[in-house]
């Protein structure tokens, strides 16, 4: 490579200005006469110039700066932001020679001290995984402490709009993280990953960029067609689908569903709060055609209302969906129009969808308040404050409305209620 300055000419430089040895390697001579070396590229993102100092003159002469400047453009030529990765070597070492936890440690620990109150045990993994695959190759080995809001953005900005879903769970995780440290005095100062007021200045609002996606239901209408077709079918996973179907309930509610939960005297199923979304109990009226699913059930296990395959275990989450799934290419192999959501352009339905299915049914189809049909799906009806005083949960209401949403499964009638 052809240098443009020599030893003599840098010894003797005195006007203040930026004299360019080439490739990128500059001496700065200053009004006061000090000198120092630059190393000057282009930013990778926003094609911006960025000068990064490589020491000052004659503590680094000419021959050990242009070393240090070889080092730079390699480390440039691979992609990398040599400021950036400065200051991530720099980090590191001080988290080597510090007791500062990392950004994975504190990670670690934030899910250790909040899973027992997690409701799921896959959101375990879930962090895990969310943080691992994003965050941990931009931060994971940085100390806590030093996390800013420019490496939360360079974690987001690529999937921000392809996954904007993962993306703003794993800035509510990250955010999570850093609060956490934050209580535990291994970083001081405002949360880098807060929504408002700092990121949502930098970046769209989720719902500007992804448009959420509903689960595919089955249209009402076709609801006698499917549960005449799902009578056909034996075996555990279609009585859990019907039972599903029949309480309008969750799938992570069914498929957990013990016997001392249910009450035969009163046709009533009490689900755990622990269990529920809300986390609070849910009363569930059962109608003669549910209670006859449930009848089918005795003799199975004596614990879970649908055991799984193993001694012990519950149905997988996955049994009804692939049962929907098997369903489905049968009915087209059959001749028929398989069972698909037109508002979704024609994706097959989910379990999760029955429930879509059920309150499009209640709205459309019946005279049943709002509240009453929200209240059968388990939903929180009002604000906070409706919510204080509202003691009751519209039982014998819902009692009605469940025997009338059993009737429509069975006979596909569509007088009016």
């Amino acid at each position: 490579m052809d240098h443009k300055l020599t030893a003599t000419e840098v010894k003797n430089f005195k006007l203040p200005r930026l004299y360019n040895d080439g490739a990128g390697l500059y001496l700065k001579v200053t009004q006061s006469g000090t000198r120092s070396w630059i190393f000057r590229y282009r930013d990778l993102v926003k094609g911006n110039l960025r000068d990064m100092g490589l020491g000052s003159y004659p503590t680094v002469g000419l021959a050990d700066a242009r070393l240090l400047a070889e080092t730079q453009r390699k480390v440039r030529q691979a992609y990398l932001d040599p400021i950036k990765e400065r200051d991530r070597r720099r980090a590191e070492r001080q988290a080597e020679a510090s007791d500062s936890k990392s950004f994975d440690q504190a990670a670690e620990a934030c899910i250790e001290a909040h899973s027992p109150g997690w409701k799921n045990p896959k959101h375990v993994q879930q962090w895990r995984n969310t943080l691992k695959t994003y965050a941990s190759p931009v931060i994971g080995s940085l100390p806590v402490s030093v996390v800013t809001t420019d490496h939360v953005i360079a974690i987001l900005n690529p999937i921000w709009v392809s996954k904007t879903e993962t993306a703003s769970r794993l800035r509510g995780r990250i955010e999570s993280v850093l609060s956490y440290a934050t209580a535990m005095k291994w970083r001081t100062g405002s949360n880098p990953a807060q929504w408002r007021g700092l990121l949502d200045q930098l970046l769209p609002k989720p719902s500007k960029v992804a448009k959420s996606e509903h689960h595919p239901a089955l249209p009402f209408v076709r609801m006698h067609e499917f549960m005449a077709d799902l009578a056909s079918q034996t075996g555990i996973s279609a009585r859990c689908l019907e039972f599903t179907i029949l309480t309008a309930c969750r799938t992570s509610e069914a498929i957990v569903a013990r016997w001392e939960d249910f009450d035969p005297n009163k046709n009533m199923w009490t689900i755990p709060a622990e269990i529920t979304k809300s986390g609070r109990e849910h009363r569930v009226p059962l109608s003669e055609k549910t209670a006859e699913v449930l009848n089918g059930q005795y003799g199975f296990d004596d614990v879970f209302v649908f055991p799984g395959m193993r001694e012990g275990s519950h149905l997988s989450n996955m049994a009804m969906l692939s049962l929907i799934k098997d369903m489905h290419s049968r009915s087209i192999e059959n001749g028929r129009k398989g069972y698909t959501d037109p508002k979704t352009k024609n994706r097959r339905i989910t379990v999760h969808g029955f429930r879509s299915s059920f309150k499009d049914w209640a709205s459309e189809m019946t005279t049943f308040p709002g509240e009453v049909q929200e209240m059968s799906l388990a939903h929180v009806i009002g604000d906070k404050t409706e919510e204080a005083y509202r003691r009751g949960d519209l039982f014998e209401k819902r009692v009605t409305l469940m025997d009338a949403w059993a009737a429509y499964c069975e006979t596909g009638t569509d007088e009016e209620v």
